[in-house]
């Protein structure tokens, strides 16, 4: 009989929780959650929902907190703009964000997916939150799409999926204005749709790709389609922080009665009351312990609290904690594998600041102009053709001068004058010419100082193509 029952409880590992025993989806009605742990999510999630629908209109020094402008490939984060050539910053950054989410979901499991993930906060903190208004809490939504089709139904129905297609219309809008900026998106909407058929088509695809995510796929997103939750279970230790069920203090589970010594009954703190399950928004059992399919939103946290207060027994049975904290009762403790992901990210870090610090202001090319070759001016001297780019990271005007820093050489530029626009670009051409007696190779190296006014912007290298004199 024990060995049935244990079968029957670890037989979980063998599907979804959100299919049934023929492989067809099993739809989902978490009960509505209340608590401290849901109130702090729902303000947690103001917090972020406002950066997120107000980041495209937030600007620091006249540029806008986050824009990610791939056409123009202009990447603009928290006011300072970033190029294609400042390439090798992405890289270490993107480096450094990996390492990040290794090293605190070794330390924090899914922390960042019950807290701060979009999903989550869309789906639980807005779609669900509007669903419950319309439709009513769980057992409600149940028996509503049980009924026949009637005026009510109807009406709830449409509202719903009105409201859910508005807001996702919404939020297809607000990613796109951090791709082309908010004054571009403005200039948009406030024109006439018949100019702009193509984008109002695309932004309607996208609308309809969010609304049938939270409509229609919900939790398949985190249980199915997440590469993250796919990776915890290489990232995650026995010392992990995750949300876990206390089963040394749960197990014999039981139902409770009134002024029974559960002790002396040989029964856990756990009163099988399943109400952990019922608010569950991917549906499965705590009670199993750590599952691909948990996204530690601390729902089943609240619920198991509320019936503890209930029935006069001590909150926490489900709760943050670690395996090993779980099994040994010892408190939560850095251990080396944390401390060497720490020091490591540490590194990357200082290394990404360093770089952001002392980036310059401007990013200059200067090459020789394809298939050409050395003249030979009426002065008897030699001169090569250069094509320039410069990139203006800044944000103010300047006034570009180009001085030889080593050899006997001098620069004439085709134009008078080299004016490059806040975050701008300009380009050219221009000569580097040199006495023949000073031409020793074929090849010359040319360290050339970019100037704005008397202040040494960077230093450029190039090569000059000359005569080999004997």
């Amino acid at each position: 009989m024990e060995t049935q029952i244990k079968e029957k409880e670890e037989s979980f590992r063998e599907h979804l929780s959100t299919l049934d025993e023929s492989g067809d989806r099993k739809w989902i009605y978490p009960k509505k959650p209340k608590g401290k742990y849901y109130r702090a999510r729902t303000i947690v999630s103001i917090f972020l929902l406002a950066i997120l629908f107000g980041g495209p209109f937030i600007r620091i020094g006249g540029e806008p907190i986050l824009l990610l402008n791939i056409i123009q490939r202009k990447f603009v984060i928290f006011g300072q703009i970033f190029w294609p050539q400042d390439f090798i910053l992405f890289g270490i950054g993107f480096i450094t964000l990996v390492v990040f989410v290794i090293l605190f979901t070794v330390v924090y499991g899914r922390l960042f997916c019950g807290w701060v993930c979009p999903q989550t906060i869309f789906m639980e903190m807005l779609f669900r939150k509007i669903e419950y208004w319309i439709e009513g809490d769980w057992k409600h939504q149940m028996a509503l799409n049980k009924q026949p089709w009637n005026a009510q139904k109807i009406w709830k129905k449409s509202l719903k999926h009105l409201i859910f297609f508005a807001i996702s219309f919404l939020i297809a809008n607000t990613f796109l204005a951090y791709i082309i900026g908010s004054k571009e998106l403005i200039h948009i909407i406030t024109d006439s749709p018949k100019a702009h058929l193509g984008g109002l088509s695309a932004i309607t695809v996208f609308s309809g790709l969010f609304y049938g995510v939270f409509a229609f796929f919900r939790e398949q997103v985190c249980t199915n389609v997440c590469p993250y939750g796919r990776m915890q279970g290489v990232m995650l230790d026995r010392n992990s922080v995750v949300v876990t069920y206390d089963y040394k203090r749960g197990e014999n589970r039981a139902k409770f009665h009134k002024g029974e010594d559960r002790k002396a009954a040989d029964k856990g703190d756990c009163i099988d009351c399943h109400h952990c399950v019922d608010v569950c928004p991917t549906g499965i059992d705590i009670r199993h312990g750590t599952q691909l399919e948990c996204i530690n939103c601390t729902a089943c946290i609240d619920a198991c609290n509320e019936m503890m207060e209930g029935v006069g027994l001590p909150t926490g049975l489900i709760r943050y904690d670690s395996e090993e904290g779980i099994s040994t009762r010892k408190p939560f403790r850095f251990t080396g594998r944390m401390k060497a992901y720490s020091f490591v990210l540490f590194l990357l870090v200082g290394v990404l600041v360093t770089l952001i610090a002392t980036r310059s202001d401007t990013e200059t090319t200067i090459l020789r102009s394809q298939g050409t070759l050395y003249y030979n001016t009426d002065d008897g001297k030699i001169e090569n053709v250069y094509n320039y780019t410069i990139v203006n990271k800044s944000t103010r005007e300047m006034d570009i001068k180009f001085k030889v820093l080593k050899g006997d050489a001098t620069i004439k530029m085709v134009g008078n004058h080299l004016y490059v626009e806040k975050n701008g670009l300009a380009e050219g051409v221009l000569f580097i010419v040199f006495n023949k007696s000073e031409i020793t190779s074929a090849k010359t190296k040319v360290l050339i100082g970019v100037y704005s006014g008397e202040k040494l912007l960077e230093k450029v290298s190039t090569n000059f193509i000359g005569p080999i004199t004997q």
